[in-house]
């Protein structure tokens, strides 16, 4: 958590903008821990380390122009992405989790994505290379985009605000935005388990 806060301050809004843009589009950016940064960064400006609307308006910016990166980056690269060899920044089960969720929520997958990781990076990757309409991505984008960045910023900024020493308690509210977030992952491993299974 205070390597998180100490990483926030570092940074700026210069390296909140460079990381939200890298895990937005560019494929080795699944690492990076948009949730919990946000939220961090939303909690430090009810302190008065930065100024939320500020933050809103940037993290926003880098989030639709990662996925604008992402999306264009698997139009031009199309079935290459798929026939990669796995490596230190490239898994191939990372496009298929993002895969199972374009397949189960179409579109939407662009906003429901926002809040996954890893499926965040490879989704709209995916809607380049599965050539979805340009117009169709750029609306679910921006969306998805405002409500991730704006969303996650607020609750931080507004619970800052209401919670009297909530810092206290900051370390199991991220551990807990951690695991609402990566949920989804284990709900689909352990579905694709229970099909191999059956298939078995």
């Amino acid at each position: 958590m205070f390597d998180l806060i100490a990483l926030i301050k570092a940074a700026g809004y210069l390296g909140l903008f460079g990381i939200i843009f890298a895990e937005s589009g560019l494929f080795f950016g699944f690492f990076l821990p948009g949730d919990s940064l946000l939220f961090t960064a939303g909690f430090l400006a009810s302190k008065g380390f930065l100024n939320v609307y500020i933050l809103i308006g940037l993290t926003f910016i880098a989030a639709v122009l990662g996925d604008n990166t992402g999306y264009w980056f698997g139009k031009k690269t199309g079935p290459k992405i798929f026939t990669r060899d796995d490596s230190l920044l490239f898994h191939k089960d990372h496009v298929t989790k993002a895969e199972h969720f374009f397949q189960k929520y179409g579109p939407k997958t662009i906003i429901f994505a926002r809040f996954v990781p890893i499926v965040r990076t490879f989704a709209p990757i995916l809607a380049g290379v599965g050539k979805m309409h340009y117009h169709t991505f750029f609306f679910y984008n921006l969306v998805g985009g405002f409500l991730w960045t704006a969303g996650l910023s607020l609750l931080g900024y507004f619970l800052g605000q209401l919670v009297p020493s909530i810092d206290k308690y900051l370390l199991p509210i991220i551990a807990l935005i951690i695991v609402i977030s990566v949920l989804p992952n284990i709900y689909q491993i352990l579905k694709m388990k229970s099909k191999n299974k059956k298939v078995a």
